[in-house]
């Protein structure tokens, strides 16, 4: 009887057993899989802020408004279809010049800078100069897409790009080789559109004339030291800004019209043709003004990081000031409004 009894209580253990142990097996095979995923999900998230990091993402909103300020400096009051070709193009060949400065750098940045992607082992060189020569091939592809007038200032603009990231940087001529792309990226919306550059010189020289400013001063973002350079950029901020504000938004240029009005308009009485510009200008020089004065009064690598950034940012209000002394107060604001979107993604990543 207890014979009996034991074997029964053993089948029913066993039947019990059988039952229980698919479902004990399964909720480990769950959380195994949970954790793959979750694993899986994390490195992916890793690999897309790195490379964020390599590109600096929040920058190119700074770059849509070079095409369309050179657009509307050629006479276009809004985009067309090759205007688009044109800011893809830039924001491939800028990115490239992101990329390629990393790849060029990543012996000195292990040293200044281990956090970097490169020196941090996040990104192999090798993929960001891959990335960099694909995003060239892209750039000119879009730009050969736009037209010949495009293309023939689409490539000085990539060979300006790879100059100064692999030689020209930290020679004398690295600010000017980077206003230079600038100058150059401005010109190439206004080829696309329209397929002249002339009108769009001066607003060109202007972006320019920034860009050296800002460039200059990022030479000593990681020694500091120097007030020289922010104080000039700061007297630079102060003459642009102060140019731009006077007199009203010009009317629109055409090919072969004189481009000497657009950043000297006559006074405009009412006063209206110049409300948005002025706006807009102010908009420019409080942008970066206040971190340029900061760091002329304590050098130190913090603040003039700082400073860079900010004259980075401060591209947008002025792409958005030339392109409404242009004519186009809806491209302006337009461009103007990926101002706070940039000032949102650099909180999460830097733009220097």
């Amino acid at each position: 009887m207890t014979r009996s009894r034991t074997t029964t209580e053993s089948k029913v253990r066993d039947q019990v057993n059988a039952k229980a142990r698919p479902k004990i097996r399964d909720k480990v095979n769950a959380r195994v899989n949970a954790k793959v995923k979750a694993t899986a999900r994390a490195r992916a998230q890793a690999r897309a802020q790195a490379w964020a990091e390599l590109l600096r993402l929040p920058a190119l909103f700074t770059v849509p408004g070079d095409a369309l300020a050179g657009a509307a400096a050629a006479g276009a009051t809004r985009p067309n279809s090759r205007t688009l070709l044109a800011i893809g193009s830039s924001l491939c060949l800028y990115e490239a010049g992101m990329a390629l400065n990393d790849w060029a750098d990543h012996a000195e940045d292990a040293v200044e800078r281990p956090h970097r992607p490169l020196p941090s082992g996040r990104v192999r060189p090798a993929s960001a100069l891959a990335a960099a020569s694909a995003l060239t091939a892209a750039g000119l592809a879009l730009a050969a897409r736009a037209g010949r007038p495009a293309l023939t200032i689409a490539v000085p603009l990539a060979v300006t790009v790879w100059s100064y990231d692999l030689t020209l940087k930290r020679t004398p001529a690295g600010p000017l080789t980077m206003a230079a792309a600038r100058t150059f990226d401005l010109l190439l919306g206004a080829a696309a559109t329209t397929g002249t550059t002339r009108a769009a010189l001066p607003s060109a020289l202007a972006l320019g004339a920034h860009t050296f400013a800002v460039t200059t001063v990022s030479r000593r973002e990681t020694q500091g030291g120097s007030a020289l350079a922010p104080l000039a950029g700061l007297a630079t901020t102060g003459a642009l800004a102060w140019k731009l504000s006077r007199g009203p938004a010009p009317g629109r240029h055409t090919a072969g019209s004189d481009p000497s009005a657009t950043l000297a308009a006559p006074t405009d009485p009412s006063g209206q043709g110049a409300a948005l510009p002025t706006a807009l200008a102010a908009a420019y020089a409080a942008t970066i003004a206040r971190p340029l004065f900061h760091a002329t009064l304590n050098p130190s690598p913090p603040l003039t990081q700082r400073a860079v950034g900010s004259g980075i940012r401060a591209l947008i209000p002025l792409q958005a000031t030339l392109t409404a002394r242009a004519g186009a107060p809806g491209l302006a604001l337009l461009t103007a409004a990926l101002a706070p979107a940039a000032r949102r993604f650099a909180r999460k990543v830097s733009v220097t």
